[in-house]
């Protein structure tokens, strides 16, 4: 599988820039100008705002999109519970629901599943926090086989920043179209409603729900203006509706990981022109600058952070997106692996394809994950360690055909039902094959013979 989609065909178009403020139409003239709610809007329109940020944060935090469309939002019948049981047991981050355990733990390949379509095909692995108070983070899998239909889907509990890791995600978005293939990713902001088609087939991936805050590029530091991801290379769906005049929809609510229904007359895909700085994007993780140490030791990991959502605390992150792509390894007299660390942070891992450098013994394979949560010890297993203190140190370069990523947080992450047991993916023996075999080398020099 190719680590960049760089020549791929993609049949939408999109605006460029992270965090820009973006206008588009789809008709000429369908935007006013001057004003964003006037007495009456171009071509008989509705004037209606997304806010993602309360109206009095601060410019620099604000998040609004001004939408102009044939009926508002608010058009629909009431929500009532839809499947409460099934749904909210496995989607659930109520902290007596989860396992909060130290053992490091590892999941074989989730199961494609073509039985579901994409509000579905949810589950909730880890998590932890509470969508109510906007406080924490989910982290899921994803696996259908089937299109939603005359149907969409939102969150009102976060932001879903998506990495496929199997088939094409079309995702048909209130503010325009998205094509999403392996190793891009999609962020589609809290209460922006989409519908998922799957034009080849099957599907799964991983998901990272923020509860808390939106995501945003890291600040670079000593490192400068460049590097990691840039923000030209973000992607924003253009315009683009549907005039239905009469047509029945389904609308799926995500409200405190329980699903709510509602119908509605119209179609919610009828916004004509847009503006603002609230709207889903995509990013091909191929375009990632990666940057390293050209003399001695290791940087750390944050060097690979593509995307991060912030804490209260300063350098502190809900959550951060770190991947590890191809690169090169120069680094003299260095051990190159990841060091064997205790973090204070929680480190979920993921793999969509080849094999990542730290896990030789075949243990880690695309679709798996691992978890490692706060303070839980761990780093290359016994494979890894004896090869690179072995290996000639020249330059080198890793994970050509591979990339692996990480979701990792300031939380400590409660394990789901689902995740631990109904799955049926944990590795029972992943601690004893990974760092049971490491020997031990130390010469003692004040040890008599």
């Amino acid at each position: 599988m190719p680590v960049t989609n760089f020549n791929h065909p993609d049949p939408y178009k999109y605006q460029t820039g992270f965090d820009s403020y973006h206008e588009t139409e789809a008709v000429e003239g369908a935007l006013p100008i001057g004003q964003n709610s006037p007495q009456k809007a171009p071509y008989g329109l509705y004037a209606e705002k997304l806010s993602g940020t309360a109206f009095t944060a601060p410019r620099h935090e604000n998040k609004q999109t001004w939408v102009y469309r044939i009926l508002p939002a608010a058009a629909h019948e009431n929500f009532t519970v839809e499947h409460a049981d099934s749904y909210h047991m496995r989607m659930t981050t109520e902290t007596h629901k989860l396992h909060h355990i130290p053992n490091q733990l590892r999941w074989n390949p989730f199961d494609l599943d073509e039985k579901v379509d994409w509000v579905h095909g949810l589950h909730l692995i880890a998590g932890s926090g509470d969508p109510t108070q906007k406080q924490g983070l989910g982290i899921l899998m994803y696996a259908a086989g089937k299109d939603m239909g005359k149907e969409a889907f939102y969150s009102a509990d976060g932001d879903f920043l998506i990495v496929p890791q199997h088939g094409v995600l079309d995702i048909q978005t209130e503010l325009g179209r998205i094509i999403l293939r392996p190793n891009e990713i999609c962020v589609i902001p809290r209460g922006v409603r989409y519908r998922v088609t799957l034009p080849d087939g099957p599907v799964r991936g991983y998901i990272c729900e923020l509860y808390q805050g939106h995501y945003q590029l890291p600040e670079l530091g000593p490192i400068g203006s460049n590097c990691l991801a840039n923000a030209r290379d973000f992607q924003a769906p253009v315009a683009a509706f549907d005039d239905e005049e009469e047509s029945e929809y389904k609308l799926y609510s995500k409200f405190n990981n329980t699903l709510f229904a509602a119908r509605q007359n119209h179609t919610p895909f009828d916004i004509v022109a847009w503006h603002g700085n609230y709207y889903p994007f995509k990013y091909d993780l191929g375009r990632f600058n990666v940057i390293g140490s050209i003399s001695f030791d290791h940087p750390d990991p944050s060097i690979f952070t593509v995307l991060t959502a912030p804490s209260d605390h300063v350098g502190t992150a809900v959550a951060d997106f770190v991947i590890f792509p191809p690169r090169w390894l120069v680094a003299e007299g260095t051990f190159r692996p990841p060091w064997y660390h205790r973090n204070t942070m929680s480190e979920f891992m993921g793999l969509i394809s080849g094999d990542y450098d730290a896990k030789v013994g075949g243990g880690f394979k695309p679709a798996g994950a691992s978890l490692h949560n706060v303070m839980s010890a761990h780093g290359p297993d016994s494979g890894a360690f004896e090869g690179a203190s072995n290996a000639e140190l020249k330059p080198q370069k890793v994970g050509d055909g591979s990339m692996a990523f990480m979701f990792e947080s300031a939380h400590m992450v409660g394990v789901s039902e689902w995740g631990l047991k109904t799955c049926q993916k944990v590795q029972p023996e992943y601690n004893e094959h990974s760092w049971k075999p490491l020997k031990r080398h130390f010469v003692n020099p004040n040890k008599k013979a």
